[in-house]
């Protein structure tokens, strides 16, 4: 099995907060890098289709300034009724986002990307998480956007946070995807590149 220190670096393709820190469970020593890609999705990409796209291209765009580093790459995208809900950036869309989840349940897709820089191999995968929204009043809603503050989260709401009571249920057989990083996957990917995560 190869060992870390074979590899100059392990190099996160995200400027992302909340996969940093996932990302610090697992791996000891890495850095960050925000890849300047457009994620506007195709006509007619199916979301699926958008999230790995965009991780692969993150992770492309990021290796590019990182030789002999592993890269890891990562998107996500939340579903409503067949649409894709962006971040919401002010309070108002926030909440408009949340009562139109409430009652229902919203598909959320993130995508992964591992791969050694220089190499044309990459370990892309999808992760589907279900969340059942229970049904939530105005008042609900407008009182937890005000004080989580979810503007830069897909969905409007943080698991991680005070968001998990808006819930009734919520199902994935890889639990930090729903944060912004499958951890799950994640290890698998880097255990297939020889890497020892424990």
């Amino acid at each position: 099995m190869t060992n870390l220190r074979n590899f100059t670096n392990i190099v996160l393709a995200s400027s992302s907060p909340y996969r940093k820190e996932l990302l610090s469970r697992v791996v000891e020593s890495f850095s960050c890098e925000s890849p300047n890609i457009d994620e506007t999705p195709f006509p007619d990409e199916e979301p699926v289709e958008h999230v790995a796209r965009l991780a692969e291209q993150k992770a492309l765009a990021v290796s590019l300034n990182h030789p002999d580093s592993i890269i890891i790459g990562s998107d996500q995208v939340c579903v409503l009724d067949g649409k894709i809900l962006g971040k919401p950036y002010t309070e108002e869309k926030a909440i408009q986002q949340l009562m139109g989840c409430s009652g229902k349940t919203v598909t959320f897709y993130t995508s992964l990307c591992v791969m050694e820089s220089e190499k044309e191999d990459k370990d892309l995968s999808v992760v589907l998480t279900e969340v059942k929204f229970r049904d939530l009043t105005h008042e609900e809603i407008k009182r937890y956007v005000q004080r989580e503050k979810p503007l830069d989260c897909a969905g409007s709401f943080k698991c991680e946070g005070l968001g998990i009571a808006l819930f009734e249920s919520l199902s994935s057989k890889d639990p930090t995807a729903l944060i912004g990083l499958p951890l799950i996957t994640l290890s698998e990917s880097l255990r297939k590149l020889g890497i020892r995560v424990i």
